[in-house]
């Protein structure tokens, strides 16, 4: 049987890698974290090491041992990394907190968001509103969807339903999860640790840990 569903910070992270760890602590879901990203990383930037991290620009910047090509856009407020790869044409549009040793690939874009360490985006993703754990991995043209139809406010759904208050949730993805191709994350998804969604996934609320998810919508036990 798969585990329990995993929808607290505590369930879902290993908190300590990542900057925004010990401002993670102060909430109880991943989503009552999202609204401060940008006011976290300001905060977090005039207290980086001046002998690793670079100030570039206004409230950006990137750790010396980054790589980031000259055609990605970085705006502010950002971090990036030590160790980690902005690629060609990457569209970082601001409030984006980017771990050590992450890869932000070519025409991925993101907004409002905690990558923790060792996270890959690598090919045309879009992560918005959104955190992504250690380890955690989306497959090329994999989506988080951040916005409903309607415009209404985001209840995030499994075994309970938890009304979150905000308009703008994508997804939160737990440590080590796998997300394949083309996958489609809709608002408010929550993804319990290690757990794999199949590619062209079409996938909404709490997913378990330990869990593989189908595109057709079943869930089975990983293990």
């Amino acid at each position: 049987m798969a585990q329990m569903e995993q929808v607290k910070i505590t369930d879902l992270f290993t908190l300590g890698e990542s900057l925004a760890g010990e401002y993670l602590k102060g909430f109880t879901y991943p989503w009552e974290a999202l609204s401060g990203i940008h006011d976290l990383i300001i905060k977090l930037g005039h207290e980086l090491p001046k002998d690793r991290y670079e100030q570039v620009a206004e409230d950006v910047w990137i750790a010396k041992s980054a790589k980031v090509f000259d055609s990605a856009y970085i705006g502010g407020a950002c971090i990036i990394g030590e160790d980690t790869q902005v690629r060609q044409g990457a569209f970082i549009r601001g409030d984006a907190l980017v771990g050590d040793h992450c890869v932000v690939g070519n025409s991925a874009e993101l907004k409002n968001v905690i990558i923790f360490n060792n996270c890959e985006v690598p090919h045309y993703n879009y992560v918005g509103d959104s955190i992504l754990g250690f380890h955690a991995h989306m497959g090329a043209g994999s989506i988080t969807s951040n916005i409903k139809a309607d415009r209404t406010n985001i209840v995030v759904k499994g075994e309970n339903s938890y009304e979150t208050g905000r308009r703008k949730i994508g997804a939160i993805l737990g440590d080590w999860v796998e997300v394949g191709c083309n996958a489609v994350l809709n608002p408010g998804t929550v993804v319990g640790q290690h757990s794999m969604i199949y590619p062209t996934s079409c996938v909404r609320g709490i997913i378990p840990s330990e869990t593989i998810v189908k595109n057709n919508g079943e869930r089975i036990a990983k293990f």
